[in-house]
């Protein structure tokens, strides 16, 4: 490690973290501040301002800002854009940073030298932390850090940042930045041709450009990446992922629905019998612990997820595709947004600022919300495990875990239609090329898998413990007031506010064979659709009568509903919109409520229009 002498006082100092997508810049992040910010393998994962708080030994408290990854301070993507701008000083409202941490990709050093060049010609200290040493000198090369700093006239340091190798060294280098000189600015900030013939001679010097030997990644991809084989492999992985769902979720659902059982077996026995009884078993109970029972199986599917993430293999299937993906007018580059849309929509339609292309990003974000969300697979769950047997159909595959696999492909299939109908509307636009980078495969790493399903969990609960929650609390209010009048002989919630507007939202979706006991749950599923989950559970429970029903959905359900009405309802929550944050994320990045409301117009008529054709479907075949 080799120190320039400078002189730069910094005050309040706010240190950036600029590097490529992949260079391992957020797990850095991580180790300085102690952040839970999720560490990926693919680019487009720092969208949003990351910031956290480094206290050095001396006593100082430096604020570390994570810049969204970018390979060139020429922006090509919204994300680019705000790295440039907040280098350059030009964000609104934020901070030119006061120096700078670039940190490099030890394997990939040609395109990472580029982007210190461009930052040194900004004019601010910097700093390289040359990061994944460790598999840079797996495949041979070893790059002399004090050499290298020679050469760039700027500190650099050799880190493992998912180890914490060179963390010390780090922190150390930033506590005696008040020595850092302030690099002199050129008249021109473009000279890409200039840094392209620099960054040769820099290699050259450290006899680090010869081409780099073939690797066990490529060997890999001669197979993944296949033309044939490669697509059938991702399908079969996929599916065999939803397979693993049901079949090892089973005992820890039991449990989780025993135990609601149990407790709503003690409230029934110590409280007595009344609107606080009714309260705790029928609201509560019934409606908070219908949902939370699904959580094994949110966990089970990120787990294969997270696991596919750190092995490197996701953005592989972006590259397998992209043909499919350009039949409808768009470009892998979608996928990465869309596939965070299977966790969350709101995620994914942010992370659809990498797209430079306008078109492509409009689409894109009208499409994320038919990708199967978490918030969904509750309401999967339930049906599939009320109405679909559990049994074997060959082979070993699970009839269960087919159907669900079915319903993820159908969300998959409409959006493609849907893309393929919008770009017609919008125009095709300027046709682009694919270029992405493939990171090298690698063992997924136990502890970033593990915390990244105890965020997940966290998430779920607060959900649970949060809008879940209070909403279950209203509708159980709606559902029980007012009284029945006198002489009443249906259940008392058909005389509340939730029976009286659910027998009148049924006028409209009988056709679609919805009764008015679904009627109602639609309505706070508008907000969240693990809500419909809850809301079914506390309307079945006031509904009943005599036996304690929490923890007993799926039975009763099963009693009440026909084969078609399931299959109509399995087919409205591939397609609704119900989720309210997901259009305010929409009308944030769109720039107005156009957009929103044309998304929420058109999925409503997807959705009944599916909803209907299932439903006749089904009577047709006999399943009424």
């Amino acid at each position: 490690m080799t120190e320039a002498v400078i002189h730069f006082h910094p005050a309040g100092w706010l240190a950036a973290l600029v590097g490529n997508p992949n260079a391992g810049k957020t797990a850095l992040f991580n180790r300085l501040t102690g952040s839970n910010q999720k560490v990926a393998n693919y680019a487009g994962v720092t969208i949003e301002r990351k910031e956290g708080r480094l206290q050095l030994a001396s006593g100082k408290t430096v604020r570390i800002l994570d810049l969204p990854g970018t390979y060139s301070l020429h922006p090509r993507s919204p994300d680019e854009r705000i790295t440039c701008e907040v280098l350059l000083g030009r964000a609104s409202g934020e901070k030119r940073p006061d120096l700078v941490v670039c940190v490099l990709d030890a394997t990939n050093l040609r395109r990472g030298l580029r982007l210190v060049l461009g930052v040194k010609r900004m004019g601010l200290p910097c700093v390289v932390a040359l990061n994944m040493a460790d598999l840079a000198a797996g495949r041979g090369l070893h790059i002399d850090a004090d050499a290298l700093a020679r050469e760039l006239g700027v500190p650099v340091v050799s880190t493992v940042a998912v180890q914490g190798e060179g963390d010390a060294a780090l922190r150390a280098l930033l506590d005696r930045a008040e020595s850092w000189q302030r690099p002199v600015a050129p008249e021109s900030e473009v000279q890409d041709v200039a840094d392209h013939e620099a960054v040769r001679a820099i290699l050259q010097r450290l006899g680090l450009d010869e081409v780099a030997p073939h690797l066990p990644s490529d060997r890999i991809d001669r197979v993944v990446l296949h033309p044939v084989v490669g697509p059938l492999l991702l399908a079969v992985l996929l599916f065999l992922v939803f397979q693993a769902v049901f079949a090892w979720s089973g005992p820890p659902m039991d449990a989780i629905k025993a135990g609601t059982a149990a407790l709503g077996r003690l409230v029934e026995s110590a409280v007595p019998p009344g609107r606080l009884q009714s309260f705790l078993s029928d609201g509560l109970i019934a409606g908070v612990g219908g949902v939370l029972a699904f959580l094994p199986q949110i966990l089970i599917l990120f787990f294969f997820i997270l696991v596919l993430e750190e092995s490197g293999y996701l953005p592989r299937a972006a590259f397998l595709l992209d043909r499919i993906m350009g039949g409808v007018g768009l470009s892998g580059r979608s996928f990465i947004p869309l596939l965070s849309s299977f966790a969350c929509a709101i995620p994914g339609i942010m992370a659809t600022r990498t797209i430079s292309n306008p078109r492509d990003r409009l689409v894109t974000i009208m499409i994320a919300p038919l990708m199967t969300c978490s918030a969904r697979l509750p309401v999967y769950a339930l049906l599939i495990g009320a109405f679909i047997p559990h049994r074997s159909v060959g082979a070993g595959i699970d009839l269960q875990g087919l159907v669900l696999f079915a319903l993820y492909a159908a969300g998959v299939l409409g959006s493609l239609l849907v893309a393929w109908v919008l770009k017609r509307f919008t125009g095709r636009g300027q046709v682009r090329t694919l270029m992405m980078e493939l990171p090298a495969y690698h063992l997924p790493r136990l502890r970033n898998v593990a915390l990244g399903l105890w965020q997940r969990a966290l998430i779920f609960l607060r959900r649970v413990g949060g809008i879940i929650l209070v909403l279950t609390i209203a509708l159980w209010f709606l559902a029980s007031f007012p009284q029945p009048p006198d002489g009443a002989v249906g259940p008392a919630i058909e005389y509340s506010v939730a029976g009286r507007l659910g027998h009148a939202l049924a006028v409209v979706l009988a056709p679609i064979g919805f009764n008015w006991q679904i009627s109602i749950a639609l309505v706070p599923g508008m907000a969240a659709r693990e809500v419909a989950v809850g809301a079914l559970g506390t309307v079945y429970a006031l509904s009943a009568t005599g036996a304690n029903t929490a923890g007993a959905l799926t039975p009763l359900i099963a009693q009440s509903w026909s084969l078609a009405t399931a299959l109509s309802l399995l087919a409205w929550f591939v397609f609704a919109p119900q989720c309210l944050a997901t259009l305010a994320t929409v009308k944030r990045e769109t720039g107005g409520w156009r957009w929103p409301l044309v998304m929420a117009a058109y999925l409503f008529a997807l959705a009944y229009l599916a909803s209907f054709v299932t439903y006749r479907a089904a009577l047709a075949l006999g399943w009424g």
